[in-house]
């Protein structure tokens, strides 16, 4: 808790039984209020390290996606009371001791969302960042950046929170269910002109840590344009697409996300 504010940390987990101990025990717990686990059908022992360190755990049937995995991870957290939602992998690329001044910069009612960048401290080769995504998260930050009038230091990284207004206000389950959804999401907090703030955060590549291979990284990067191109046309008028709707929908998200499981299940 603070100020008076509910905070709950997300982990969306996919294969994450050798890192999700250590990033559970560098959790602030004095703050945060609940952890919530996703797991989207994993072939290891995240599911039963989860329920052994009481993290509430939510199990998938089959393996529905990276952006499926944190919609169901939302939900729960709303469901939960949450005031404040932060998302943390648990693969233990981002510290978890950043957790308390990502909540305080929403929980005192200065940002709607914060991201944590590996960009603003040059932290990102540091820690081992192959090149190629160094200069693509530049180059993709840049045409972002122009094509939605920001200045963001980065969209892509996987360490962020968002406020309960944030979540029942955006069309998630009209998102994509696979790594494209963190891009669409941002692009929607903007358009719903939410405030958005940034904290420097290190970051470490290693083995165990999550990461999308060149192929799929190939493919989220022209998802990262197309969703550009498609938020400017609609700011500008000429084409609305499934996510840039002129008005929001009045449902929740928990009656939003519902209405999804209902009709894609």
């Amino acid at each position: 808790m603070l100020n008076g504010k509910k905070i709950v940390v997300i982990m969306p987990a996919y294969n994450a039984e050798k890192t999700l101990e250590q990033t559970y025990s560098e959790i602030c717990f004095s703050m945060v209020d609940e952890v919530i686990l996703a797991d989207d059908y994993s072939y290891d022992k995240t599911k039963d390290i989860a329920k052994n360190l009481n993290i509430t755990t939510i199990q998938h049937s089959s393996n529905k996606g990276y952006g499926a995995n944190q919609k169901s991870c939302y939900k729960a957290a709303l469901q939960s009371g949450a005031d404040i939602v932060i998302m943390l992998h648990p693969d233990y690329q981002y510290t978890p001791k950043l957790v308390p001044a990502i909540a305080s910069m929403m929980a005192y009612e200065q940002y709607d969302a914060v991201i944590a960048s590996r960009m603003l401290s040059n932290s990102a080769l540091r820690g081992g960042m192959p090149l190629y995504k160094f200069v693509a998260n530049k180059f993709l930050t840049a045409f972002e950046n122009l094509l939605l009038g920001e200045k963001l230091s980065e969209y892509h990284t996987g360490f962020r929170g968002f406020t309960r207004k944030v979540l029942e206000t955006l069309p998630l389950e009209e998102c994509d269910n696979d790594f494209i959804f963190d891009n669409e999401m941002l692009a929607l907090i903007f358009y719903y002109k939410f405030k958005v703030g940034e904290i420097s955060c290190p970051t470490k590549y290693f083995p165990e840590a999550s990461s999308i291979n060149l192929v799929r990284s190939i493919k989220y990067g022209l998802g990262v344009l197309r969703v550009s191109v498609l938020y400017a046309f609609a700011k500008l008028g000429f084409y609305k697409s499934k996510i840039f709707k002129k008005e929001a929908k009045k449902l929740n998200l928990s009656e939003k996300l519902d209405y999804y499981y209902k009709h894609n299940s």
